[in-house]
């Protein structure tokens, strides 16, 4: 009980980032440290992008289909309407949130509400995505985790997309997207250059 009180009148805010390529476990971690918190008896919402319905209207799952119930937004500012009384946020496919979503964080963490974001750092050309920068900024930590590339087996750099598309938003899994290491996403880039000639 005492304890309880103690966390209460000094609850931690900060932001915690997961982030890296498609096929890297961020969506796993995230799953981890909230599940964690849920066993701890902390109060744990969970936010994604309305948008992202692969697996799950209402769940966030990861690529080896492991899932915890979320709730999908449209808008980063939702969030805040929705995170009172709250010890733990999650937020899932941070890329796909407007750029509200770093002023958001801050606000929750400057409450005393840990905060974990898990999202891709960069888009399908290798450059930076959404409010990620940002919010690897801001961040109290962060973690970059990687995928295997698919091609030599070294750590990944980048999720190529795989089919003619030149949309930044393009939700997909392994028939859409793999994994890279530099060397070989620089390969195929230049492959590609020249086949344009």
């Amino acid at each position: 009980m005492t304890q309880n009180m103690l966390w209460d009148s000094h609850r931690p805010g900060r932001i915690e980032v997961v982030c890296g390529s498609m096929f890297s476990g961020k969506t796993e971690e995230l799953i981890r440290r909230l599940k964690r918190a849920k066993f701890a008896k902390q109060r744990v919402e969970i936010f994604k992008p309305s948008i992202d319905v692969r697996y799950s209207e209402e769940e966030v799952v990861s690529h080896d289909h492991q899932s915890i119930m979320s709730t999908p937004i449209d808008s980063s500012s939702s969030i805040l309407l929705m995170a009172s009384d709250i010890d733990v946020v999650g937020i899932d496919e941070a890329q796909f949130f407007d750029q509200g979503l770093p002023d958001v964080c801050n606000e929750l963490a400057n409450r005393g509400i840990r905060v974990i974001v898990a999202g891709l750092d960069m888009d399908f050309l290798g450059r930076p995505f959404g409010p990620m920068p940002a919010l690897c900024a801001i961040a109290d930590d962060v973690t970059k985790v990687h995928a295997i590339c698919v091609r030599c087996g070294s750590l990944a750099y980048v999720s190529h997309r795989l089919v003619a598309n030149d949309r930044r938003v393009l939700l997909g899994e392994t028939g859409e997207y793999e994994p890279l290491c530099r060397e070989c996403y620089q390969r195929i880039v230049q492959q590609d250059n020249e086949e344009k000639k």
